[in-house]
């Protein structure tokens, strides 16, 4: 049977026009990462390394608005690095390296304990948890097929420096399991910030920062709501999207 042919568009990244990523059927990008990316809040210094990369939204996104000087996206997805090459190519940057590569198997293909930002947009469901996909690529992305929690905060934990910021998102259930494992890798939890529609909502994110070796402590932000009560974007998301006109 003749492999299929992988339809590859040119998406606009955000407000950025004439700044397109490639994406796919399988590999797009949703709200969740761009709130990662903002949460985040890259420096212009930042060596950074983004774990479950895809089309590269969050990696990006840091060098659409010069805030790394060199950004690693890492997937083990062979169609979302040819879409990362393929941005990096029609775009002309050097300073995305897409690595193809499990994350228990990153020796040596980045060097360990020189990242200063480590990012990751994880499967949300854990093993066994959930109606699983019948698309496979689906199915990597949305459960912990290939790789689990822990993985993704142990392979941060080699890649940071010490003072390095681990910025990760997931559904609010696992939040205590993610605290837990971040300390005891020793990426101490600092900063803690649940998303939900509206003020009348549960969280459905959380987002959360820790850094390695720091001390205990943290701090626990205002919640983002991400509408309006006619269902619009909020002040706070349009001025995330680069629409907001004061």
């Amino acid at each position: 049977m003749a492999q299929s042919v992988m339809e590859i568009k040119h998406e606009p990244l955000l407000n950025g026009n004439d700044f397109k990523i490639s994406v796919s059927k399988n590999h797009t990008f949703g709200t969740d990462a761009v709130l990662l990316y903002n949460f985040a809040n890259a420096r212009g210094d930042d060596l950074a390394v983004d774990l479950g990369t895809g089309c590269g939204i969050i990696a990006l996104l840091m060098l659409r608005d010069n805030k790394c000087q060199t950004v690693y996206g890492v997937d083990i997805s062979d169609e979302a690095i040819k879409l990362c090459l393929d941005t990096k190519e029609r775009l002309s940057l050097e300073k995305f390296l897409p690595i193809l590569s499990n994350l228990t198997e990153l020796k040596g293909k980045i060097p360990f304990g020189n990242a200063s930002l480590v990012v990751c947009n994880p499967p949300y469901k854990a093993k066994g948890a959930g109606i699983k996909s019948t698309n496979p690529r689906e199915l990597v992305a949305r459960h912990e097929t290939e790789c689990e929690l822990s993985d993704i905060v142990e392979a941060a934990a080699k890649l940071l420096n010490t003072g390095g910021r681990f910025c990760v998102c997931q559904r609010p259930e696992r939040t205590a399991e993610l605290l837990c494992l971040m300390s005891a890798a020793k990426i101490e939890p600092k900063r803690i910030r649940f998303v939900a529609k509206r003020p009348e909502s549960e969280p459905w994110l959380v987002l959360i920062e820790g850094k390695k070796g720091a001390k205990r402590g943290n701090r626990v932000e205002p919640t983002l709501f991400t509408a309006n009560e006619d269902g619009s974007f909020s002040e706070e998301m349009l001025k995330i999207y680069g629409k907001y006109k004061p």
